[in-house]
C-alpha cells in the first residue's frame, strides 16, 4: 500500500473536516443557476442565500491574462457578444453583458463575494488555467484564506496534473462522464485526487462502492429532479452538485 505523504494527509484531513462525511455536501452549480444567470455574482449570492455548502464555478484565462468566470468557450449562448472568450481582452469583456444585464466576473470578484462563507469549487474549464488559479489561491491564502476553502475540479487531466504539481495540499476532484470505472480510479490515484465528480446518471451501487473502497469522495453532477436526488441520497454519495440547492437542503 502506498504511503500518503504527511503534507497531503494533513490536506486531506482539513478538507474532509470542512466537508464532513456525516453531512451531504450541497454544491450549487455555477452558483444557483436555477434561479439566477449562471456564473454571475447574483447566482453566487443566491446559492449562499439558499445555504449551499460549496459553489461550483468555471474559469477561463483571457487574452490579457485575467481569470474570468464563465462556462462556455464562446460568448454566443448567454451574452450580447459573439466569439471565443479566450480571445477577448479584459477591457472588451467588461463591455459584454450576460443575460440579465450582468457582467462576467473575475475569479477574484467571486472569491471576494463568497468571503469564506462556503467552499469554492473552481472548475478549470479553459486551457492554461491551473497556474493562474493557483497563484490567485495563494494570494488569498496570504489574506487569511485556507486550502480547505478551495476545491479544484476539471475534465482536463493536464490542468489537474499541473495543479497537483504546484500543490500537494489543494483538494482535487476528477470530473468524469461515461469513463470506465477502472480508468477513473487509475487517473484519480495518479492525481492524488480527493474526489470523483461523475455524471449522476452513470452512478450505480457497484461503481459507487468501488470509488468508496478506493477512498474517494463522490460529488455527482448535475442532479435537479427529486427522483434523481433521492437516488443519489440512497447511494450515499458525499455531496450533490445541483442548480437548485434548496431542493437538497430541505
Amino acid at each position: 500500500m502506498k504511503i500518503i505523504k504527511p503534507v497531503l494527509a494533513l490536506s486531506l484531513a482539513l478538507f474532509f473536516s470542512n466537508c464532513s462525511s456525516n453531512k451531504l455536501v450541497v454544491c450549487g452549480h455555477r452558483g444557483a443557476m436555477g434561479h439566477a444567470t449562471e456564473n454571475t455574482l447574483a447566482s453566487i449570492e443566491k446559492a449562499i442565500e439558499l445555504k449551499a455548502d460549496m459553489l461550483e464555478i468555471d474559469v477561463f484565462k483571457i487574452k490579457t491574462g485575467e481569470m474570468v468566470v464563465f462556462h462556455d468557450d464562446a460568448l454566443d449562448r448567454i451574452t450580447n457578444a459573439k466569439g471565443k472568450i479566450e480571445e477577448y481582452s479584459f477591457e472588451e469583456l467588461r463591455k459584454v453583458l450576460v443575460a440579465g444585464q450582468h457582467q462576467i466576473p473575475t475569479l477574484q470578484e467571486v472569491i471576494e463575494t463568497i468571503n469564506r462563507k462556503v467552499v469554492l469549487n473552481i472548475e478549470l474549464k479553459g486551457a492554461n488555467t491551473a497556474t493562474d488559479t493557483y497563484k490567485i489561491i495563494e494570494e488569498y491564502k496570504r489574506k487569511g484564506w485556507k486550502n480547505k476553502d478551495f476545491f479544484i475540479s476539471s475534465f482536463r487531466i493536464s490542468e489537474l496534473q499541473k495543479m497537483r504539481s504546484l500543490s500537494n495540499e489543494i483538494a482535487i476532484g476528477l470530473l468524469t462522464y461515461k469513463d470506465p470505472i477502472e480508468d477513473v480510479i487509475k487517473t484519480g490515484k495518479e492525481l492524488k485526487a480527493q474526489a470523483i465528480n461523475p455524471y449522476h446518471k452513470t452512478l450505480t451501487a457497484a461503481n459507487v462502492a468501488i470509488m468508496k473502497a478506493n477512498n474517494f469522495k463522490i460529488y455527482p453532477w448535475t442532479a435537479n429532479e427529486p427522483a434523481d436526488i433521492k437516488n443519489l441520497k440512497e447511494l450515499k454519495v458525499s455531496g450533490i452538485i445541483t442548480d437548485y440547492p434548496e431542493r437538497i437542503v430541505k
